[in-house]
């Protein structure tokens, strides 16, 4: 069920009538049939697997309690009769029975995930291998691939990470838990949820406050302004570039840079506005996924700001954890020994970076485009880490220069180019045309061709390059002022405004989405991942 679809609009006003009348106590209960409801419209096969993920995280999640629980216990038990040392070596032993407890349900789930989303990925890799040696390539299977199952499952092992740390409490009611699994406005695209952050909002009661839902409904209203309107529009043009690359070479590497920076942008803001706005219009608040990461001065600030949810989850459960394992602290002492204790700090600092990012680019889809994608951002933030000495050296000799707004707009300028470069990995899906197409923007071809006319043959008119220009614009205005305080806020106090705003709005979703012969209303870009 797209969220651009009637149906889903339909759904969405049956889900607020039903939510808002049903008994207090009962509001969560209708959330969560309608959350499988919603799922099921996906495929009814694919409830088995968001069933099965819900049920082993619930298992798992008690052992871990009981086990915790019967470890604190006889230590209580037995604090007379145990020395210190005892007491730790008791601890050390229940903790790493514990974690294989965890372990287990990581490696289900995990490797469900796996299954389902890499075998044919590693099929044909093997296959390239056999062909050298002259050998019969595997059959490829094909396997279903469940609605949203990298995200529930990610958000999903993060509770049972946390359970294992003791920061979040364990949820006894299954159903309670399913409907953290399964809520239904974040299972298509994100946000990534906490358990600690979200469990207990879904499960409250709220009541109707014409406020909030009002400022719900806004936000929705936004989100599909910025799909419909200039991501949806956009995608014509990006189709015409990519069903022919070899047609569309030289410059036009750099317009399709520039016109799937705004697509994407539009496309996964507009999806997690519509999310967010959902939750909110039922009283929930989910995390924010973005914070203007357009206007990052380096790549590294650009990751605090794009989904940033996505960010911190392989931070706090990849990248932290993996810095402290026994053979990276092992790796660490040997050596500080040879290169010194700082070079050695950086150099296993740069080796968990490099495993969190090659991770992060898998998860982003079985290809090895997204893998190199993944690298070359580490690649990036290791290099830009490693000449920072030259860069404040730079800043402490030029003050006047690097403290001025035209460099901060040169910087961000230089990120944005820099991760549309990278960023078009994810357009071409093959390493090596990409790199063929990067290579051709030093060519200069195209520009003739662009300029007298070209531009138009994409499948868009001047009409709809006006229509992307001015909403980007929209856009870019409203993020500078959101950056300021709410604008929601703002606009609350001025209720004819506001109305007059968002019936405007309303109308330009209406007259200028892109529906239609040529157009598509399509998938949220994040729905692959």
């Amino acid at each position: 069920m797209l969220f651009t679809s009637y149906g889903f609009i339909a759904f969405l006003a049956i889900m607020f009538a039903v939510y808002f009348l049903a008994p207090k106590k009962w509001q969560w209960v209708t959330l969560l049939i309608g959350s499988y409801v919603f799922y099921a419209f996906a495929g009814l096969e694919y409830l088995v697997f968001i069933l099965f993920t819900t049920v082993s995280a619930y298992v798992i999640s008690r052992l871990l309690k009981s086990a915790l629980d019967k470890e604190n216990g006889y230590i209580e038990k037995s604090r007379d009769t145990l020395s210190k040392e005892e007491r730790k070596a008791y601890r050390a032993k229940a903790k790493k029975k514990r974690f294989h407890i965890l372990l287990w349900g990581l490696v289900l789930n995990f490797g469900v995930l796996a299954v389902l989303k890499y075998t044919a990925f590693a099929v044909h890799n093997v296959n390239g291998v056999l062909s050298l040696f002259g050998r019969e390539g595997l059959t490829v299977p094909s396997l279903l691939l469940p609605m949203g199952i990298s995200f529930y499952t990610f958000q999903t092992m993060g509770y049972l990470i946390d359970v294992y740390r003791a920061k979040a409490e364990v949820e006894k009611n299954p159903a309670k838990l399913a409907l953290f699994v399964s809520f239904f406005p974040q299972l298509v695209q994100g946000p990534i949820s906490r358990f600690s952050d979200l469990g207990a909002q879904l499960t409250a009661p709220h009541k109707f406050e014409t406020k909030t839902f009002t400022f719900g409904l806004q936000r929705i209203l936004w989100g599909y302004f910025k799909k419909l309107v200039i991501a949806d529009r956009v995608l014509v043009a990006m189709n015409t570039m990519l069903d022919a690359p070899e047609d569309f070479k030289g410059v036009y590497v750099l317009l399709l840079i520039l016109l799937y920076s705004i697509q994407i942008y539009a496309d996964f803001t507009g999806g997690i506005d519509i999310t967010i706005g959902i939750a909110e219009a039922m009283g929930i608040k989910l995390a924010e996924n973005f914070d203007r990461p357009f206007s990052s001065r380096s790549t590294k600030e650009y990751w605090r700001r794009w989904h940033i949810t996505m960010g911190t989850w392989f931070k706090d459960y990849i990248f932290t954890p993996l810095s402290v394992t026994a053979p990276v602290m092992k790796l660490n002492k040997f050596l500080s020994g040879k290169i010194g204790r700082r070079a050695a700090s950086k150099t296993v600092a740069y080796i968990a970076s490099g495993v969190t990012w090659f991770l992060t680019g898998l998860w982003h889809g079985a290809g090895w485009n997204f893998i190199v994608w993944g690298l070359l951002n580490c690649l990036v933030i290791i290099v830009s880490e490693a000449l920072e000495p030259t860069y404040n050296k730079f800043h402490d000799r030029f003050p006047r220069l690097t403290s001025s707004a035209a460099y901060g707009k040169f910087m961000a300028v230089r990120t944005f180019l820099l991760m549309g470069l990278i960023r078009s990995l994810d357009c071409y899906r093959n390493v090596g045309v990409t790199f063929t197409m990067w290579g051709s923007m030093f060519t200069f071809k195209g520009i003739g061709s662009l300029f007298s006319g070209g531009i138009f043959e994409l499948g868009l008119g001047l009409t709809d390059f006006i229509i992307i220009l001015v909403g980007v614009c929209v856009v870019y205005a409203i993020s500078n002022m959101h950056a300021k305080g709410s604008v929601r806020e703002r606009l609350w106090q001025r209720p004819v405004l506001s109305a007059a705003l968002c019936v405007t709005l309303f109308l330009a979703v209406i007259m200028l989405g892109a529906y239609g012969a040529g157009y598509d209303a399509s998938q949220f870009i994040y729905n692959q991942f």
